[in-house]
């Protein structure tokens, strides 16, 4: 797989383009997850050209519709943002992103609970950066995260888990349309699909098996659209070991009633809080390999991201 492209606030990539001059070095983002994609950088405030150093921004009035102050000398900036932010996301159109990551808490890039002030100088946890909701507008489907969500290891794994399937859903959309093409991926990934959300998992299994009555147009949105969404939903313990017993069912004839009792305690253990879900998993890869099981073996489920990741060590 090539890498991935990923937008990112310019900051948390050590850039020193805050209004102090200083940078917000993330270590993950650059030196573990860097491995694996390739970030294209944003920093709002320098790009719609404001000075490094330059005074500090808020955000004020209504938290729906804020504006863009400056603190001291209360110059508005909100326009010049908007103006540049609907300019910078027709550009980032031809960059094909499979996801962005902003800055926490910044009034310009912060995706959530940015403090909007009001005419009393009071803060509420309501707002959401100018360029972050414009970004969001624009391109509703793709996965989105800041710095400090991502370090709440499930938050993580979600998004990391999202952004390398939309990659492969990418990589479908770059061959020849063809309704093998959609079988075959949603066939390999079938498993991942409902360890995120059952229902999907069905709604997904319904759309692929009526895809000779779809035009090929609508059956690519209509299955991208549920992908996107499924994968959104957080996997569970719950969900997980109900996946695990799935597969545990396809070596009913080659596991001896040991081997399945031991499964069937770690797959316990694991949904009790006991053990990480990479547990499991590498007893199951292990009986995958060892019997060469056809259908598991195509299963995304088992690696949907690189194990040097180690996302499945805290889930």
């Amino acid at each position: 797989m090539e890498k991935i492209k990923l937008g990112i606030s310019a900051c948390l990539l050590g850039e020193n383009v805050r209004y102090d001059g200083g940078h917000k070095l993330d270590r993950f983002l650059t030196d573990t997850l860097g491995r694996y994609v390739e970030y294209v950088p944003v920093c709002p405030e320098v790009e719609c050209g404001l000075p490094i150093p330059r005074e500090s921004m808020h955000l004020e009035g209504d938290p729906d519709s804020p504006r863009l102050v400056t603190i001291r000398t209360k110059q508005d900036m909100t326009d010049r943002m908007v103006r540049w932010a609907w300019k910078r996301v027709e550009e980032l159109d031809k960059e094909d992103l499979c996801g962005f990551i902003f800055k926490s808490d910044s009034p310009s890039s912060g995706m959530e609970r940015i403090r909007v002030y009001n005419e009393k100088g009071m803060p509420v946890k309501k707002g959401v950066g100018i360029f972050a909701k414009i970004f969001m507008d624009h391109f509703p489907l793709l996965p989105v995260e800041d710095e400090g969500r991502l370090h709440d290891p499930k938050l993580r794994d979600n998004f990391i888990e999202r952004i390398f399937a939309l990659k492969r859903w990418r990589e479908i959309l770059s061959k020849k349309d063809s309704r093998g093409n959609v079988v075959d991926f949603h066939t390999r990934h079938k498993l991942l699909i409902l360890s995120h959300s059952p229902k999907h998992y069905q709604m997904m299994g319904k759309l692929v098996a009526q895809a000779k009555d779809l035009s090929l147009k609508q059956l690519y949105q209509e299955y991208q659209t549920l992908l996107i969404e499924s994968l959104y939903l957080k996997t569970s313990p719950k969900k997980n070991s109900n996946v695990l017993q799935h597969m545990l069912g396809y070596f009913k004839e080659q596991l001896c009633s040991d081997e399945k009792k031991e499964l069937l305690e770690v797959i316990d253990h694991y949904r009790e809080g006991y053990i990480p879900l990479v547990v499991p998993i590498t007893l199951i890869s292990h009986y995958v390999r060892k019997y060469d099981q056809p259908y598991l073996k195509k299963q995304i489920y088992l690696n949907p991201h690189p194990l040097e990741l180690q996302l499945r060590n805290h889930a």
